[in-house]
């Protein structure tokens, strides 16, 4: 594949810095950051691009926190002006990284997504008799920095750019030359780029016909139950040598036994919500009746928190368990 190249000028031009600034500011329109940014936007726009063309952008000041949902991850929140940046940048670089991707790489793209993800696995579950789910251990904190740079060589050409990817990349450690941080937009194009190579090395080498990946989450399809201990041992020998990180421990079962993938239990011919799901659906349904109660939200915003949570249900089969937390 031809590599990209003299990309910097589209990245700096100032309608798509508007844009970039325009996406980075929703859901956050209450701000101050956001509202001290745009008191003067124009003069900001103009020194990020700048910035860009002389190669002296600043990165990595982050704001950390933790959430519990569904498991305990420390988010890394970068400054808005740098938000800003990751925009700019994905604007521009988003149709190059798409390029590299294949069909069944079904995080961070738009037209894919959790829902899709679990249309495809439902498809495959019903077909195979046997299914292998692969994640990889502590995923975004053990991205090495080095192949992940070399992986951004081999699709860039531009220096300049290189360089500011280089800088985003470095501006982070979970430990030493490991890790690109939960929160960043770049984040979710590097994190789903790194596995990029393997999705191919599946498909095209081992020429797997069933397989689903959403972000370090992958799951393969098999009638023989053989095949899928022989094409694990390839996956783990790319892994570990061209990524240079690991697997957890593999989980291979019937498909009759029920198939755990994002949230769902996914069986041949029905699907379930795990218990962490449920769990987790109980106690945001119980924290939107607190604040409609205490009056913080009123009906309209606990609404459109409900919504996404319902929706989430309404893809297994749940309708007495929604109605015994809805109507209890």
């Amino acid at each position: 594949m031809k590599r990209a190249n003299n990309l910097i000028e589209s990245i700096a031009d100032i309608d798509n810095l508007r844009l970039a600034f325009w996406k980075a500011r929703i859901g956050k329109s209450y701000s101050s950051e956001v509202a001290k940014y745009r008191l003067n936007l124009d003069a900001n726009l103009l020194l990020l691009r700048h910035q860009i063309l002389t190669n002296t952008i600043e990165v990595g000041k982050y704001r950390f926190f933790k959430i519990y949902d569904p498991k305990e991850r420390q988010i890394c929140a970068g400054a808005f002006k740098e938000q800003v940046l990751h925009h700019a940048l994905m604007n521009i670089c988003h149709d190059y990284f798409e390029r590299v991707q294949i069909f069944d790489s079904y995080a961070s793209r738009k037209g894919k997504g959790t829902y899709a993800a679990i249309e495809r696995a439902k498809r495959y579950t019903k077909r195979y008799r046997y299914f292998l789910k692969l994640d990889v251990k502590k995923f975004f904190a053990s991205i090495h920095h080095v192949v992940l740079k070399g992986q951004l060589e081999k699709l860039f050409k531009d220096y300049e750019l290189l360089s500011m990817f280089a800088k985003i990349i470095d501006s982070y450690e979970a430990q030493p030359e490991r890790g690109v941080p939960i929160g960043n937009l770049t984040s979710q194009y590097f994190a789903n780029h790194f596995l990029a190579g393997l999705d191919h090395f599946v498909k095209e080498t081992l020429q797997v016909k069933a397989y689903v990946r959403y972000m370090d989450d992958m799951i393969l399809w098999q009638e023989d139950k053989k095949v899928l201990k022989k094409t694990h041992q390839a996956i783990q020998n790319y892994i570990t040598t061209k990524l240079q990180v690991e697997l957890k421990p593999i989980l291979l079962n019937y498909s009759s036994r029920g198939l755990p993938f994002l949230g769902y239990l996914i069986f041949p011919y029905h699907v379930r919500l795990t218990q962490r799901s449920k769990k987790r659906f109980i106690r945001k349904m119980n924290l939107l009746q607190e604040k409609y109660n205490s009056g913080e939200w009123d009906e309209a915003t606990c609404q459109r928190h409900a919504l996404p949570l319902i929706a989430f249900t309404n893809h297994a089969t749940t309708n007495s368990f929604r109605k015994r937390i809805l109507f209890s």
